[in-house]
């Protein structure tokens, strides 16, 4: 979100605005809506009304795989339609959702919430990799997945492609007594922890709140209980833990605790082996495959133990700045405390797991009062954990849209940066990949402009990479050719009537966040159109700064997960 002037950020301790006061009024959400957002109960007199309001839109659209329609999140929320439309507006103008007509998405830059919390928690970045080799020696899926309340809520996931795999993402959340690491976490459960348990499951007996697992068949009874407490006593006195087929037929799961250095060696995170029944039993998980993953699991401790704390990284700087920007160029629409609400989660990162109240108002730029209300909120809302005079971020922070965004791809995330950019320059583009021969590309995500005469590209179509624009700026990358030098100097291709008489193209890189080019996005137009010239001045800037927008998006999504280029 970019810095733009404003007027000076109101003095501490100045009256709320209209729209910070209070707390939602009874029945302003729907019963779903406040399960969601945690509200059930009456909340404090300083909650900011408006971020409690944009968690349940953030929430309600996180559930529905991304994507819900204005009408949709009406109902869903069970806000008033005018509301809705200013919390989307104030979204959109943050990077965090995108409309396609009545349609709400959900866009890959609101993952920089649950960055925000994978880096503080420091868990992914070390471990993962360790994740990975296992999986890629075992040839199994293999997850990390952290304790949220009397759920477990996955980290990372190191998954094998088969038509039966795990389909789990990161930031879903499950049940505990349905998986492999809730008797491991559950053994660290206090009494008021195993209570919140029965409750929980008197509430929801189907575990319909809890859409990533398929709900129960039957109503759960005392004998269950009773079956999760003997494996929870079991996983404590064997130091691992098994899921024989507890979510669905077919799946089965083995796994170890990774324990925190110090003394106290509470459980850190969870690592677990995911198979198939018509790969592994239960039984030959535990005698085959658990020697391997203790081994790794050591050396994961390892890790923890040996690796320094990071330096606190740069907070993001002058958000308060460019909300109060936004609210002077939209007007009401804009929601200027959701806006400065979402960005104290942002104020939390690497080498800054927990800060004071006095940290997060430095960090954001937002008065000290203004940062405290947006921390009661989270805490009321079970996003933000105190800790004496600090604070961090839990787990839940995952379930502000990380599931669904964890499996885009980069076609995804260009099309509609696409669509935007074929609007303004009247010309269709595209977003090539390099095949894996390296003498093709294939273009994986395409914008159309109506015209009578157009070129003639659909996604999938294959093209000699040395001929085509989009071609030679993956190739400039990879190779020391001599012809591709300029090419990698000026940061764009231009082919001229080589492929076909009377096509002209122009390409720019996109880049992965190690600085690979990884495709390239270029617009085609029949010669008669634009110059050479005109092309490098008219459509090269705008091709730049799109290219720039996509890896901005790209980079976000990356951070902590696989981002597929095709």
């Amino acid at each position: 979100m970019p810095a733009k002037p404003m007027p000076e950020t109101p003095p501490e301790g100045s009256a709320p605005t209209a729209d910070e006061k209070g707390p939602p009024a009874e029945g302003a959400m729907t019963a779903r809506a406040a399960a969601l957002t945690g509200t059930g109960g009456s909340a404090p007199a300083e909650a900011v009304a408006p971020l409690i309001r944009g968690i349940a839109v953030l929430r309600e659209l996180t559930e529905a795989n991304g994507t819900l329609s204005l009408s949709g999140l009406e109902r869903a929320t069970g806000l008033a339609r005018s509301t809705v439309d200013r919390i989307t507006t104030t979204l959109a103008r943050m990077g965090y959702v995108r409309f396609d007509g009545r349609d709400v998405h959900l866009s890959p830059r609101l993952m920089e919430l649950g960055n925000a919390y994978l880096s503080a928690l420091r868990l992914p970045a070390l471990l993962s990799p360790h994740a990975d080799a296992l999986a890629d020696e075992l040839d199994e899926s293999v997850s990390l997945a952290v304790a949220d309340q009397d759920g477990i809520r996955f980290i990372h996931q190191a998954t094998r492609r088969r038509a039966m795999s795990l389909s789990f993402r990161i930031g879903d959340l499950l049940p505990a007594e349905r998986t492999a690491p809730g008797p491991l976490f559950a053994a660290e459960w206090t009494t008021a922890d195993w209570q919140r348990w029965r409750d929980r499951r008197a509430a929801d007996p189907r575990d319909l709140s809890f859409t990533a697992v398929p709900p129960r068949t039957h109503r759960p009874d005392a004998r269950d209980d009773d079956t999760f407490v003997s494996r929870t006593e079991e996983a404590s006195a064997n130091g691992w833990s098994l899921d024989d087929q507890l979510i669905e037929p077919g799946l089965v799961a083995i796994s170890v605790p990774v324990r925190s250095p110090g003394p106290d060696g509470r459980i850190a995170s969870v690592a677990s082996v995911v198979s198939h029944t018509s790969r592994h039993t239960a039984h030959t998980l535990r005698t085959a495959l658990l020697p391997r993953l203790r081994s790794t699991v050591e050396a994961m401790e390892r890790e923890l133990r040996d690796t320094p704390p990071p330096e606190p990284g740069p907070p993001p700087s002058d958000l308060a700045l460019w909300t109060g920007a936004s609210k002077q160029q939209l007007g009401r629409e804009f929601i200027e405390s959701l806006a400065r609400g979402l960005t104290v989660l942002t104020a939390f990162g690497e080498g800054r797991p927990e800060l004071t109240l006095t940290e997060v108002a430095r960090a954001t730029g937002l008065a000290r009062a203004t940062a405290r209300r947006a921390l009661i909120t989270y805490e009321h809302l079970g996003l933000v954990a105190p800790a004496g005079r600090t604070f961090a971020l839990t787990p839940r922070v995952l379930s502000l849209g990380f599931p669904p965004l964890s499996r885009t791809t980069l076609p995804e995330i260009a099309q509609p940066h696409l669509a935007d950019l074929t609007s303004r320059i009247h010309e269709s583009t595209s977003l090539a990949v390099l095949s894996d021969s390296g003498e093709e590309i294939q273009y994986t995500a395409r914008a159309t402009t109506a015209r009578v005469m157009s070129v003639n590209i659909t996604v999938g179509t294959s093209l000699p990479a040395h001929a085509t624009a989009p071609g030679r700026v993956l190739l400039a990358d990879t190779r020391e050719e001599g012809t591709l030098a300029s090419v990698r100097s000026q940061g764009y291709a231009l082919v001229d009537e080589e492929l076909e008489e009377g096509l002209r193209s122009i390409a720019v890189p996109i880049r992965d966040r190690s600085g690979r080019v990884v495709a390239a996005l270029n617009t085609a137009l029949h010669a008669s159109r634009r110059t050479p010239r005109e092309c490098v001045t008219d459509l090269l800037p705008e091709l730049t700064a799109t290219a720039m927008r996509i890896q901005t998006d790209f980079h976000t999504a990356a951070r902590f997960t696989h981002v597929a280029a095709s």
